[in-house]
């Protein structure tokens, strides 16, 4: 047996190894959810009751993130910067005259929970609603529009 040889159950144990601490490592993003979301989007992600009518205070309920709702009508860059800086300053960047009650998680979350989050709700959609936002996605990398 060659050095080569013997040297591979250990690279191949190794590599096993950090996949495994990797994901160990990797956020978790129901717990996440759970934690950040679910009181206002709902534990099931099913948003909150009558959710296209604004409450009292004028504003619009949280909606779902299941595939009732549209969150997959955006891409990916559009709902970490939702997330990120909150949905009234993302929806002023782009002009839209519309007051959202979603507030920024910057310096709560990080870009690595905010993504582990997302990838938790996409996980949740059926394949074609996968497949239509993942082309929202690269229309909108495209573009450079939201």
């Amino acid at each position: 047996m060659n050095v080569k040889q013997s040297l591979n159950p250990i690279l191949a144990a190794l590599a096993v190894l950090t996949v495994t601490t990797a994901q160990a490592d990797a956020p978790d993003g129901a717990a996440l959810y759970a934690t950040h979301c679910a009181a206002c989007h709902g534990a099931d992600l099913e948003g909150a009751p009558d959710w296209r009518r604004p409450g009292p205070d004028g504003l619009l309920p949280a909606p779902p993130h299941d595939e009732t709702g549209h969150t997959w009508h955006h891409g990916d860059q559009f709902l970490f910067d939702y997330v990120k800086l909150g949905g009234q300053q993302v929806l002023d960047d782009l002009g839209v005259r519309f007051t959202s009650a979603m507030p920024a998680f910057d310096g709560i979350l990080t870009d690595a929970e905010i993504e582990a989050i997302l990838d938790f709700i996409r996980a949740s959609w059926p394949e074609r609603i996968r497949e239509i936002q993942a082309e929202r996605t690269a229309m909108e990398a495209e573009t450079g529009q939201q």
